[in-house]
């Protein structure tokens, strides 16, 4: 007997380099449209220099709205002190590429606090 398995592999929303009241709901909307697609989405925040309060609810929001996981590629430290100074780095496994983020296995993304 010959069986197939279904590998699905995450969906991948690309973030613009600013994340504000403008654009936030559009990333979370984009975030929620993936997390029907697949079981992962991967949201690439690697030209992302900037994200405000507005940018981190969008995201929690669509993280808390169920099913999927949400795994965030962030480059910036501007952008990842942001997330740890709310907290919300801990929701998210966070990784500093999206080849790793794509990939099975833990984050390997460098906190704010590093150097």
């Amino acid at each position: 007997m010959v069986s197939a398995e279904h590998l699905a592999l995450p969906v991948v929303v690309s973030a613009p380099a600013e994340i504000d009241i403008t654009n936030a709901a559009q990333l979370g909307a984009a975030v929620l449209a993936a997390k029907s697609s697949g079981p992962a989405v991967v949201v690439d925040m690697s030209q992302t220099v900037f994200c405000d309060s507005y940018g981190v609810r969008a995201l929690v929001q669509a993280y808390r709205a169920g099913g999927g996981e949400v795994r965030l590629v962030i480059t910036s430290k501007a952008v990842l002190r942001v997330f740890s100074l709310i907290g919300v780095d801990q929701l998210f496994p966070t990784f500093t590429s999206l080849p790793d983020a794509l990939a099975d296995g833990s984050p390997t993304a460098i906190r704010a606090s590093d150097p």
